[in-house]
């Protein structure tokens, strides 16, 4: 179920990204604001699943695959749901919903309807995959692509020089944030090394046997 969270407004990108020119407005706002929809009620039903287990054992855990192996060094690529996570995909496919249906008013009468669709559904997967990535290096995938996000849709209004200067300020940020995360990223997984445990993961050491899924 966890992966549904994430997916579907992915999905909603690539619809909007290659059907959406040859679709009317009101199916390119159907189909964006239908994934951040149903992909709240996904976060519903994941988060009551949460909230019934024992408090002392509050988390959720979905592997997909094993994004990167070498020797000891292995980093799934996962989906982990906890407290802390399952308020902000609620804020995140709630509120960001709200957003989608508001935005198909206030935008209705712009010549690139879809693409500004494309970017709010492609920042919305990329925000959840942030904050339900089980590892630093899945975290830093959704934090990329908010960034990619935030450049397009503060420029999104190109032609015109202040909206353009005010994108190219986010990404300039953004890159420098990039710096700081990768930083830490290596100096945590040295730290942890010194000691035996070198890992990018939130669970430490990744173990077959201790993945519960959703």
């Amino acid at each position: 179920m966890l992966l549904w969270i994430p997916l579907l407004p992915f999905l909603g990108f690539l619809a909007n990204n290659f059907g959406a020119r040859r679709l009317p407005k009101t199916a390119v706002a159907a189909v964006a604001s239908g994934a951040m929809f149903v992909a709240f009620v996904a976060s519903v039903i994941s988060v009551r699943a949460l909230v019934s287990l024992p408090a002392e054992g509050r988390e959720l855990t979905e592997r997909i695959f094993t994004w990167i192996g070498s020797a000891d060094f292995q980093v799934p690529l996962g989906l982990r749901l906890d407290p802390l996570s399952a308020v902000m995909i609620l804020v995140v496919t709630g509120i960001g919903g709200l957003i989608h249906v508001y935005a198909t008013g206030y935008m209705h009468d712009d010549a690139a309807f879809w693409r500004f669709f494309m970017y709010l559904n492609l920042f919305t997967f990329s925000m959840l995959t942030l904050v339900l990535g089980d590892s630093l290096l899945t975290m830093f995938v959704g934090w990329e692509g908010v960034g990619f996000c935030s450049w397009g849709l503060i420029g999104f209004w190109h032609k015109e020089l202040p909206n353009t200067t005010a994108g190219n300020k986010a990404f300039i940020v953004n890159r420098i944030g990039d710096f700081g995360f990768v930083l830490g990223i290596f100096l945590l997984f040295w730290s942890l090394e010194a000691h035996g445990h070198g890992t990018v993961s939130f669970q430490g050491r990744p173990r077959q046997s201790s993945m519960r899924h959703s």
